[in-house]
């Protein structure tokens, strides 16, 4: 146990939705957390969705609470009324300051806030956490105000490329004790979003390797090579470039395959892109997968391929942790140079990076790594030895320190 933790006193996760398949990486900083003896209460804006689970949610002690407002509109009133009644000042200048935003949603977030405020009450907390800078830190900042329990948040892409707006995060980084994200890209958009602001950390996040075994090289003899790719199907995944590259390597007379796991609204899409370049029988969308079946998918690859852009709205990708997946598997990786990918691979060194939307260059790396077996053994060797390297410390220490310590200290990344 943290010595500024005491006994009996837990901490709070809040999260957009609870389980999530697509975010391992909550799942494993609670499981590490809960490893080391702090007790954890989860609370989820949403309801869980209906979709595979991740085995290792068994693992997990931390109790769920969910608060969303559909089907919960009388106890959430009764719970804005009882906190009110016994804070009310601190409950009347939360409630300000959330009209101010003139927002619908954020007053939903309020009174979630609100509602959550009063369950602590009963079961206090030592401090809260969210993931994502959207509703669950909107959320965690109005509990904070009303019930004085101190308050951090991750922040990762969307959220604060697109969904957040500038002013509720500047708020949230302003009220908050400190300030977590991945790559030195967004603790830089953070910091021109509030100059002032010395709360922004750059702290990986927590990576399992059980379950991720080296296989390197891997066998060059199979006759049609497995090109993986493992992505929700929206815009910043840059999934069609994928297949405009497989387009380009099917007209050149190359043999392989492309299997992309994952589900999203660009499904049709996609499939319809498939099926008008006539690469039915390269490419195949294999749908949301459990974890242990993308692990057994990481065994089966020749290549990994995740080409991100930036979508038109500003929607990007952080630090995809498919990308770690791959590396630590011993799957040679091709990606793009945007937003945090350059800092955790050098191309020709970890893997090979492109331009993002250049469907040429990205068949022409894929081509090389499907055909240069030297050169798939080096990079797989580079990339296993990067992510023991940077992912090897001890995070979970780092984050323990950033919740219960009183002294902000000057910005720092925590990463090599």
């Amino acid at each position: 146990m943290h010595p500024q933790l005491r006994r009996g006193q837990a901490v709070g996760y809040v999260v957009t939705t609870w389980p999530s398949l697509s975010q391992t990486f909550v799942l494993n900083e609670v499981i590490g957390l809960e490893e080391r003896g702090v007790e954890l209460r989860i609370f989820s804006v949403k309801d869980p969705k209906d979709e595979p689970v991740h085995a290792k949610i068994a693992n997990v002690q931390a109790p769920a609470v969910y608060l969303a407002l559909h089907g919960r509109y009388l106890r959430i009133f009764w719970s804005n009324l009882r906190i009110a009644s016994r804070r009310p000042g601190r409950y009347l200048r939360a409630l300000a300051h959330a009209f101010a935003y003139c927002s619908l949603d954020v007053l939903w977030r309020f009174f979630q806030a609100g509602h959550l405020a009063e369950l602590l009450r009963r079961a206090p907390l030592a401090h809260l956490h969210a993931h994502f800078a959207t509703a669950p830190a909107t959320v965690a900042m109005f509990t904070s105000e009303i019930k004085g329990v101190p308050f951090t948040f991750t922040a990762h892409a969307r959220d604060i490329y697109c969904d957040a707006a500038p002013e509720i995060l500047r708020a949230e980084i302003n009220r908050a004790r400190a300030v977590v994200t991945v790559t030195e890209y967004n603790r830089c958009h953070l910091r021109q979003i509030d100059p002032s602001t010395d709360k922004v950390r750059c702290i990986d996040s927590i990576f399992d390797f059980s379950g991720f075994d080296f296989r390197c090289p891997r066998g060059f003899d199979t006759e049609t090579p497995l090109i993986l790719s493992v992505a929700r199907l929206v815009e910043k995944k840059g999934l069609e470039d994928l297949i405009l590259a497989a387009d380009i390597l099917h007209r050149q007379g190359r043999r392989f395959r492309i299997e992309i796991i994952g589900d999203g609204q660009l499904r049709q899409v996609l499939s319809d892109k498939i099926v008008g370049l006539g690469l039915e029988a390269q490419v195949t969308l294999s749908g949301a997968q459990t974890h242990e079946q993308v692990k057994l998918a990481y065994e089966r690859a020749r290549v990994f391929a995740l080409p991100c852009v930036v979508a038109p709205d500003g929607d990007r990708d952080g630090l995809p942790n498919v990308l770690i997946e791959a590396m630590a598997s011993g799957v040679p990786v091709v990606s793009t140079t945007v937003v945090g990918i350059p800092e955790l691979i050098e191309s020709e060194r970890h893997g090979l990076l492109v331009s993002p939307g250049e469907p040429q260059a990205l068949a022409n790396a894929l081509e090389r790594l499907l055909t240069d077996a030297p050169l798939c053994e080096r990079l797989a060797q580079a990339a296993r030895a990067r992510i023991e390297d940077r992912f090897s410390r001890d995070r979970i220490a780092e984050l323990m320190d950033l919740f219960f310590s009183s002294q902000k200290g000057e910005p720092q990344c925590l990463h090599p």
